[in-house]
């Protein structure tokens, strides 16, 4: 990390991509970080078990919005199965694991040294696991 954070990670907060809502969602979750007042809503739209579109909408800081960009990138063309492994594989890299695939949980992980700002990184991630749940399935 050149700066206080990887440059993949501030160009996705800079100019985020699939922010906003997706008036098609099937599937959805809303979080919160109360410790330091991010909040996320992540939207899905699944067809035929694949994610079509995934968008979110953020109030946060730079590492919440950027790893919540980061992963709707991730996203379009998965199956529910591949995401929830994308959301393991993170875990698993934040807690010290070498990752290569995809290049950007590798960028992530590079904030495993900010032990104290793992939530801002993570609540996108948390939200999908939530989306794709029971709760998550819109009516």
């Amino acid at each position: 990390m050149k700066g206080p954070y990887p440059e993949l990670l501030m160009d996705h907060a800079r100019t985020p991509r699939h922010e906003g809502p997706l008036p098609s969602a099937t599937h959805g979750a809303r979080l919160s970080n109360p410790l330091c007042g991010d909040r996320m809503h992540l939207h899905l739209r699944l067809e035929e078990e694949t994610i079509v579109a995934a968008r979110f909408e953020a109030r946060g800081c730079v590492l919440c919005r950027g790893s919540a960009s980061i992963l709707t990138e991730l996203l379009v063309g998965a199956s529910p199965a591949a995401a929830t492994e994308l959301v393991h594989a993170l875990e698993r890299a934040l807690d010290g694991e070498a990752t290569k695939d995809p290049p950007s949980l590798a960028v992530l992980a590079e904030l495993r040294e900010l032990p104290g700002r793992r939530r801002c990184v993570t609540l996108a991630w948390e939200s999908l696991l939530e989306a794709l749940g029971p709760k998550g399935r819109r009516t």
